[in-house]
């Protein structure tokens, strides 16, 4: 039983580190633009089917495709911040923003419906089928990369955000909008930008969950609910609050799943209640992200 649980904590974590790199788009655009945006799990798989659709006709890698797959994500993201957010104004834009990017997340599980049907897929490599023998463990490659990525992405966003002009320009944009724009900042620019970059991370997060997963046009719906389970856990806007949360959530749900497997997902949104109970802010939330 003891190797079991052992088992299921080292499971936790590397999976935990899969949905990080899905949820740390979704926070980052939280943090910035103050939206919740809903077409975040459809934008995982849509990633996914990309990273499949140049593995099955182009035989490139997985990984490499990522090299084509998160610019182009990024330039989606722009486009639809600019054609589908940036139009609202208002107090109830933030309201709004829901229905808009539900909108958007029907629009593109329409058109992959469309093109691929609703047969499930896999992505497939040698990596995702082998593991390595550690300490009496066996980690499958795929995770283990995936984490490495995960924590990659992290340290690469906290970077941006700490240690660039740019990042000075999002942190003030988070702070207080209407400051930033007075000292020049251009805060449309920053926001396009930033949900670019939000969405582009998911190319990376639906590549990993493409390989360890099957997925068809539906799957996004239950990705959008654990996703923002797991930031609100984290702390609305924290990037490494989502990293934490991913890694405990998906390590509870791994041990309950050892005794009762049918209780695993409930566990998973209970536990985020208890914490909410808790401490309402989550991990690493702040009682405002912006300044009012």
């Amino acid at each position: 039983m003891a190797r079991e649980i052992y088992q299921a904590i080292v499971d936790g974590i590397l999976v935990g580190g899969v949905y990080a790199l899905m949820a740390v788009g979704l926070t980052l655009i939280f943090g910035v633009l103050d939206i919740i945006n809903i077409a975040q799990g459809i934008m995982v798989i849509l990633g996914a089917y990309l990273s499949y659709e140049l593995a099955a006709r182009l035989h490139i890698d997985l990984f490499v495709g990522l090299l084509i797959t998160v610019p182009a994500m990024f330039v989606i993201g722009v486009v639809i911040q600019w054609a589908f957010i940036r139009p609202l104004r208002g107090r109830e834009r933030t309201s709004m923003t829901l229905l808009v990017t539900y909108a958007v997340a029907l629009i593109v599980e329409g058109l992959l419906y469309q093109i691929f049907g609703a047969d499930d897929r896999q992505l497939n490599a040698s990596y995702v089928v082998s593991s390595v023998h550690v300490f009496g463990f066996y980690l499958p490659y795929i995770y283990l990369y995936g984490f490495a990525l995960a924590l990659a992405l992290v340290a690469a966003l906290y970077t941006l955000l700490y240690r660039t002009t740019f990042g000075r320009s999002v942190r003030a944009t988070m702070q207080d909008e209407t400051a930033a724009r007075l000292v020049g900042i251009d805060t449309n620019r920053v926001a396009a930008i930033t949900f670019g970059i939000g969405i582009a991370v998911t190319a990376a997060g639906g590549m990993v969950y493409g390989a360890t997963n099957a997925f068809n046009a539906n799957s996004g719906y239950d990705l959008i609910s654990r996703l923002l389970a797991i930031i609100i856990l984290g702390g609305l806007g924290s990037i490494g609050g989502a990293l934490a949360a991913s890694i405990f959530m998906l390590t509870v749900e791994s041990l309950v799943d050892i005794w009762q497997p049918t209780w695993a997902i409930v566990v998973f949104y209970g536990a985020l209640v208890l914490v909410l109970l808790i401490k309402p802010t989550g991990f690493f939330g702040r009682q405002a992200v912006r300044a009012q």
